[in-house]
């Protein structure tokens, strides 16, 4: 299964980053293989307004089943459900960890955004 799971760097070992709209980067993972891309997020990391939303739409673009993230906010919540993309929050620790956490089932998915919009 392809996911992405929201991290501060652009390897296995950087930190998850606990935003997943102004995530600095989404590392798409192929859960099976364990093979890998880092994709930038920096477009959204400084925006105004609209992160989550476009950050959502950018993600769903890449063909993901599940988003791997500490929080997610309504806008982006919206967003990722309606393309069908399960969101698994609470995740901590290095991608390594999570992408672990994920797979053992570790980590519960979510019907339901976990801050309030416009949170940094």
């Amino acid at each position: 299964m392809k996911i992405a799971i929201t991290s501060q760097g652009d390897a296995m070992q950087s930190p998850v980053d606990p935003r997943f709209g102004r995530a600095k980067f989404f590392l798409v993972i192929d859960s099976e293989t364990g093979e890998f891309k880092a994709v930038d997020n920096a477009v959204n990391l400084q925006a105004a307004q609209g992160a989550g939303i476009q950050a959502g739409r950018a993600v769903a673009e890449l063909g993901v089943k599940a988003i791997v993230t500490g929080n997610v906010g309504p806008k982006a919540f919206s967003i990722l459900n309606a393309a069908g993309i399960q969101i698994y929050l609470g995740a901590s620790g290095t991608v390594e960890h999570a992408l672990r956490q994920f797979k053992e089932g570790a980590l519960q998915s979510t019907d339901g955004a976990n801050v309030e919009g416009h949170w940094i």
